[in-house]
């Protein structure tokens, strides 16, 4: 039995609220589909197409979308008698493999409440946990070999997120002798594309915060190990995120489309 992949799609999405006033922030567009797509799309690729997507504010757009996929997607023909038949772009398109289990986690619950939720949909022994947010071109497939092989409850990934400002290098003169433009920065953060033991909802009530308290909890008992990557990483936090991920995937230039 593959794991589950679980997305948290419940935030608000403030910092973006010239996108997110009338939809949810999974359903921002990238191109002509929305991130949540993108990132579902990702670990498809890798064959782990069984969903849990944890609803929150605007839930019942991303069911709607989903629910209408192939109306938005494709052309169609309607006999009044007989139905719909659909009709693709291109000939060798199909539709998405995917099963989503839409799980209503509340407007205001956090996010290690909204796992706690979910916990009944979880059958396996562990499960992937993202946010719907964030793309990279991590290969699933490592991380998991990398999780079966610590023998620890979870495993984060840690990416190293670009500066917003130049950095800027002067001699004992104060004279610059380097100057880059937004350099990755040297910590890690969490990136997401998470892998969790099913033991970690021992961890959990339907109030907690995953990034507080569950996983410094786990980090006290030794729990939680780092998969440091270095490739691709870019969560969509604020408009100019947005804007620049749009012009990324307009110029072609999108790393995370590994499928």
């Amino acid at each position: 039995m593959k794991p589950k992949v679980v997305i948290l799609c419940g935030g608000k999405g403030t910092r973006l609220r010239e996108e997110t006033e009338y939809k949810p922030k999974p359903l921002v567009t990238v191109g002509r589909m929305p991130i949540l797509w993108h990132i579902m799309k990702h670990y498809a690729h890798y064959g782990f197409n069984d969903f849990v997507l944890c609803l929150g504010y605007k839930g019942d757009h991303i069911k709607e979308f989903f629910l209408n996929y192939k109306l938005r997607r494709w052309d169609l023909q309607l006999n009044l008698k007989h139905g719909t038949k659909f009709f693709t772009q291109d000939e060798e398109e199909e539709v998405e493999d995917w099963n989503i289990i839409f799980a209503e986690t509340g407007l205001e619950t956090n996010t290690g409440g909204r796992i706690k939720k979910i916990e009944k949909y979880i059958d396996g022994d562990y499960f992937f946990l993202t946010y719907g947010d964030g793309l990279s071109d991590v290969n699933i497939k490592e991380l998991e070999q990398f999780f079966l092989q610590q023998s620890k409850i979870g495993v984060m990934t840690g990416v190293k997120p670009q500066s917003k400002y130049g950095e800027i290098a002067v001699d004992t003169n104060g004279t610059i002798i380097e100057f880059k433009e937004k350099p990755l920065l040297n910590n890690y953060i969490n990136g997401g594309f998470c892998v969790f033991d099913r033991k970690i909802f021992n961890y959990m009530d339907e109030n907690c915060i995953l990034e507080e308290e569950v996983l410094k909890q786990l980090v006290n008992e030794q729990q939680l190990v780092l998969y440091k990557y270095n490739g691709f990483w870019k969560c969509m936090d604020t408009y100019k995120d947005y804007k620049e991920l749009n012009q990324m995937w307009q110029n072609g230039n999108s790393p995370w489309k590994v499928y």
